[in-house]
C-alpha cells in the first residue's frame, strides 16, 4: 500500500491502493499475502501472476524452492 497526495482544486487528496486476494477476494494486509507467479515451458505463452492472502498461499500446491546463494559454514 501506498499513499500519494494529489492537488484537486485547492484540496490535498490521498490516494489508496488496496490489495485484494484474486482467490477469495478478501482484502490483504500490509506485509501480508504473497505473488504466486506461473512461468510456462513455451515461452510463447507467456506468464500470468496472481496475488494471495497468507491463507490462500499456504493452501496452494508445490514444494518451496531453496534459497538462492552460499550455503552457510558448517558449525564447528
Amino acid at each position: 500500500m501506498y499513499f500519494t497526495t494529489h492537488r484537486l482544486r485547492g484540496m490535498s487528496v490521498a490516494r489508496k491502493t488496496i490489495l485484494v486476494c484474486d482467490n477469495c477476494g478478501a482484502e490483504v494486509e500490509e506485509g501480508r499475502g504473497a505473488v504466486m507467479r506461473v512461468t510456462f515451458t513455451d515461452a510463447r505463452r507467456g506468464a500470468k501472476a496472481a496475488d494471495l492472502c497468507d491463507g490462500c498461499a499456504g493452501t496452494m500446491p508445490g514444494n518451496a524452492v531453496a534459497r538462492r546463494g552460499r550455503k552457510p559454514k558448517a558449525a564447528a
